[in-house]
């Protein structure tokens, strides 16, 4: 029989491919947080994105959608359900579909913040 795939391993995995990229603040059970490995201009650290995990509930948080609200245009009524405010995806399931639109999304995003000199 399979074993269920851990969804914050599955989240996680979506955003380690950019790990060159990111200062990785925390990396451990149940938590993932990486900022941009160039600050504001005011030399504040940017957050770039989060995977955190509460209970049976796992949440992606990342910022590049809400710097470029017009990464969503195109994303599937089935991800937008899961979306919770501007930056913040919510699952309770791995779904390989939503986690292979994610994986785009997320290439998008970080292609938006390398051209804006974030990362």
């Amino acid at each position: 029989m399979k074993e269920p795939v851990d969804v914050f391993t599955a989240l996680r995995d979506l955003l380690l491919p950019h790990r060159q990229r990111l200062l990785v603040v925390h990396d451990g059970d149940g938590h993932f947080y990486a900022n941009c490995q160039n600050a504001d201009p005011k030399g504040k650290a940017q957050f770039f994105g989060a995977v955190k995990t509460s209970g049976r509930k796992h949440v992606l948080h990342f910022m590049p959608i809400y710097d470029f609200p017009e990464l969503l245009d195109t994303i599937s009524p089935a991800l937008k359900k899961r979306m919770q405010g501007k930056s913040c995806f919510n699952f309770d399931a791995h779904d390989p579909a939503l986690m292979q639109e994610l994986q785009a999304l997320i290439e998008q995003g970080v292609a938006r913040y390398h051209e804006a000199g974030k990362l």
